[in-house]
């Protein structure tokens, strides 16, 4: 087996998470940045992150990293890559994304133009050819420049994570699978808690809950680009994983996740997307107005993605709307409520100062995750033993 850098990009101010999701799985983290966690495995850490990661955007093979602050520079860092290591004669191969911050070199177009040209010289070297048909598997990259420093990574996904196959129908304002895994895992949540989201919108939150409390990998029923990577990683290790993740998956489990949303028509859509997940079982769905949100069991958790306001015919329902919101939230006193939202008058609406507050990105958009935090529920009491 190979040793390989491995690069995970998350949400912004998540980064934590991911690192913890990484430990659990076995690897080492090498380094954590802004938007991104680094961790060193084999071709099955390549595999394995793909199926099990809940948070991480998508997997990307590191192939090399250096200075350049001139197109020539940038031309002559990537033919040092040993290309013909990572990509067969006849990959179809392209840079998919160039970001460039901070740095001299800030051209995507140009970038990218630059890359194809240099793989292309190194590989002619390499492979004793002149021309490259690319009928083969893909091959995508993508680069990153930040203060100069470039890095150069296969994409190992393809399709981002988030999109694990269950949501054909979604709201008018979904949050990612992947972003609400990670708010999820925020909070102190665990399958013997009454977990509830007033605005389930296509199901997100409550859907990812019960994947979690059913131990369904993310992954283990999508496809990725690199399972035609055969000179990389051996076909059976996907097959391999696949499998581990099944032997994990406990279907048979007694939970209490529930959402609500007012409109009848998404509650329908949330319900066949649950379905589609396999976990339409776990979950209750129903048309509710947060007006009428309440609960008679103690010590549950709110986590939800209420409106935004981001059409102006909706800003004006903003106030009334978290005013209800922080009504229900009274209600239910005993409870914890975890709310991400950009809107800015959310405490004062509520009508209570957040417990904690943390700044999330949601793609270029600057949310906030309210944790209003309820009383922890009594220890039970455990059977003495028999000595």
């Amino acid at each position: 087996m190979n040793r390989f850098e491995i690069i995970a990009p998350c949400h912004f101010g998540l980064e934590s998470v991911l690192k913890r999701e990484i430990y659990d799985l076995g690897y080492e983290i090498l380094k954590v940045e802004d938007g991104r966690v680094t961790f060193e495995g084999d071709e099955e850490a390549l595999v394995r992150a793909n199926v099990f990661l809940r948070t991480a955007e998508r997997i990307l093979l590191k192939a090399g990293e250096f200075r350049a602050e001139s197109f020539d520079e940038l031309f002559e860092g990537i033919r040092e890559i040993p290309w013909e290591e990572f990509i067969p004669e006849d990959a179809r191969f392209w840079v998919a994304k160039a970001s460039s911050v901070k740095s001299k070199l800030f051209s995507p177009s140009d970038i990218q133009s630059i890359v194809k040209k240099a793989m292309v010289e190194r590989m002619k070297e390499s492979h004793h050819i002149q021309w490259f048909p690319e009928t083969g598997a893909d091959y995508p990259l993508r680069i990153f420049l930040m203060k100069d420093v470039v890095t150069v990574a296969l994409d190992v996904t393809g399709e981002s994570l988030h999109k694990r196959g269950y949501r054909t129908l979604v709201g008018k304002a979904p949050i990612s699978e992947t972003l609400a895994s990670a708010l999820i895992m925020l909070t102190p949540w665990r399958e013997d808690r009454i977990f509830l989201d007033p605005f389930c919108g296509s199901g997100t939150f409550p859907i990812e809950a019960a994947m979690m409390a059913a131990h369904i990998a993310p992954g283990m029923k999508r496809k990725f680009t690199a399972m035609k990577w055969t000179n990389l990683i051996p076909a059976g290790l996907w097959q391999e994983a696949v499998e581990e993740a099944e032997e994990q998956v406990t279907l048979d489990i007694q939970v209490d996740i529930q959402g609500y949303d007012i409109d009848d028509a998404i509650v329908k859509a949330a319900r066949e997307n649950a379905k589609r997940a396999g976990v339409d079982h776990l979950i209750h769905f129903q048309q509710r107005p947060v007006s009428l949100l309440n609960h008679p069991k103690k010590y549950g958790f709110l986590v939800t993605n209420p409106p935004y306001g981001e059409r102006m015919e909706e800003k004006a329902e903003l106030p009334r709307l978290y005013q209800e919101i922080g009504q229900a939230i009274g209600r239910l006193d005993s409870w914890s409520a975890y709310l991400v939202t950009s809107y800015e008058d959310t405490e004062r609406q509520i009508g209570r100062k957040a417990d904690k507050n943390r700044k999330i990105y949601n793609g270029m958009l600057r949310t906030y995750f309210y944790q209003f935090l309820g009383p922890k529920p009594p220890k039970r009491n455990r059977p003495v033993q028999d000595r």
